[in-house]
């Protein structure tokens, strides 16, 4: 619905549908009948559709609903602060064990959402083979490509090399809506019980 809605007297045109506040349609009825309705139960007539023909109204606790939908505004506000860009470090020359923990907690951040930074820390004469942070950048596109894309090509920024990862949401998508195994029936299941009984 729209944020600002036409209520009660603001209501200008002669005739609406009506949707009452249990969410049943009551059809096409003159609007002052509705708002008669609405006023009889001390609720409000809201315009939820303007552009239908005739405009579709409905029966509600207009205050209510718009302190509902300020809680749900504000949750959606909190829940996007809290996504944001997560860090992992890593060393050029990092172990095969330190590598696979590491990059798990990537995979677990994209995952909830987050960008992820990938930083490869060069110490001393490691800075001279800016390669080798390449490989192990490679390396975890590599291992995350399922799940994963670039959104910032690895680069040099003074003695590190970053790269940005953020979530695909086509997989993510994807994943979500896999459809579930279907569950038998009760009376599949007593469908086939018999049978077995009629075979035993």
């Amino acid at each position: 619905m729209p944020g600002d809605h036409r209520v009660n007297d603001r209501i200008r045109v002669d005739t609406v549908r009506l949707i009452d506040q249990e969410g049943n349609q009551r059809g096409v009825m003159a609007t002052r009948d509705a708002l008669a309705l609405a006023r009889s139960l001390d609720l409000d007539l809201v315009e939820i559709a303007p552009t239908a023909q005739p405009p579709v109204c409905r029966i509600m606790d207009y205050g209510k609903f718009k302190f509902d939908e300020a809680q749900k505004a504000k949750e959606s506000r909190r829940k996007s602060l809290n996504v944001g860009v997560k860090e992992m470090k890593y060393r050029p020359k990092i172990g095969a064990g330190d590598f696979a923990t590491k990059t798990r907690l990537v995979e677990k951040f994209l995952s909830e959402g987050h960008k992820v930074k990938v930083t490869i820390m060069f110490r001393g004469r490691e800075s001279a083979h800016p390669e080798l942070g390449k490989k192990i950048l490679d390396r975890i596109v590599e291992h995350l490509d399922e799940v994963a894309k670039v959104e910032s090509a690895p680069k040099l920024d003074g003695r590190n090399m970053i790269m940005v990862l953020g979530p695909d949401k086509k997989v993510r998508s994807k994943t979500t809506e896999e459809p579930k195994a279907a569950t038998p029936s009760p009376v599949a299941v007593v469908a086939t019980t018999e049978v077995l009984n009629e075979e035993s």
